[in-house]
């Protein structure tokens, strides 16, 4: 009994002065990237000083050169997929935060690589530009340059999807439900890639591109709104409606008793909470979250 005792005493004396067990160091995410569209300055005509882009709070607005806040997913959880979001504001500020980066963030949590777009603002005081044109060019040019660049983030070019809150849900329509407008400026080999995203989330989406031209030839969409918005109720179901006629894939969740702009953890409603877990299942029944072979790091 003394030397079991005399062992026993032992072992607990090396346990206690053993090392303690070291926590797995933890997994950094890298701090975002800003990429231009285009080395040289978007096309068009904008003769105005050159002034910076300003930024307060949540929102920006004065984009003068369109550019890409790129969040890649972890390599270890990559799946292949990339959405590129354009954020709302009316086309006159950029919702930036709220309807932007959380959302990258978000999206990285399943595993997707998210791009988040600084687009031309057509509304803005004094601006040159237009939504159909300027913006929807810079929604395009997105599209393409995340293709383009596929291989540096370990991206399938085959599931590149675009996401927008409200103003930026337009610009989802304009570029996935109609066709592109003819005459457009290739300016290099970036240009003449396809534009067409490989499936649309259009939340809270307003009504310009609505009724679509291309329903048919239109992606799968994913498609939510607040029933009692009065601004975006009515353009998310018409969409829906078009597209499931068209037997374009779509799904569509409608809130009760909810208006506008409830974005992400923006609510006092359980069921609105929730919309990004209906997103995360529409995105994995869709195959969108299983890994795909090209979603090892270049």
């Amino acid at each position: 009994m003394r030397l079991t005792l005399l062992a026993l005493f032992a072992c607990t004396a090396l346990i206690a002065n053993a090392p303690a067990p070291q926590d797995p160091a933890p997994v950094v995410q890298p701090a975002p990237v800003s990429i231009p569209l285009w080395a040289k300055g978007p096309p068009g005509h904008d003769t105005r000083p050159v002034t910076p882009e300003i930024g307060r709070d949540y929102w920006v607005r004065n984009i003068r050169n369109p550019s890409l806040l790129a969040f890649p997913a972890l390599p270890a959880h990559n799946t292949g997929t990339a959405i590129v979001i354009f954020p709302g504001g009316g086309h006159k500020l950029l919702v930036w935060t709220n309807e932007g980066t959380k959302a990258a963030v978000a999206l990285n949590r399943m595993g997707i690589s998210a791009f988040v777009l600084k687009y031309r603002l057509a509304r803005e005081p004094g601006s040159p530009y237009t939504i159909e044109g300027d913006a929807a060019d810079d929604a395009r040019r997105a599209v393409r340059w995340v293709r383009a660049h596929a291989a540096d983030y370990g991206i399938d070019p085959a599931r590149v999807g675009v996401m927008g809150f409200s103003a930026g849900g337009e610009l989802v329509s304009l570029i996935a439900d109609n066709p592109e407008p003819a005459g457009r400026p290739k300016t290099d080999a970036i240009d003449a890639l396809s534009a067409r995203p490989d499936f649309q989330v259009l939340v809270f989406p307003g009504p310009l591109g609505i009724p679509a031209k291309n329903a048919a030839g239109a992606p799968p969409a994913f498609i939510t709104a607040g029933s009692l918005d009065p601004c975006c109720a009515a353009p998310a179901v018409a969409l829906y409606e078009q597209l499931r006629k068209a037997g374009t894939p779509a799904e569509l969740h409608m809130y009760g008793d909810s208006t506008h702009a409830f974005n992400l953890d923006e609510s006092n409603r359980i069921s609105i909470l929730h919309w990004p877990d209906r997103l995360n299942d529409w995105l994995a029944d869709s195959g969108l979250l299983e890994p795909h072979h090209a979603a090892a790091h270049q």
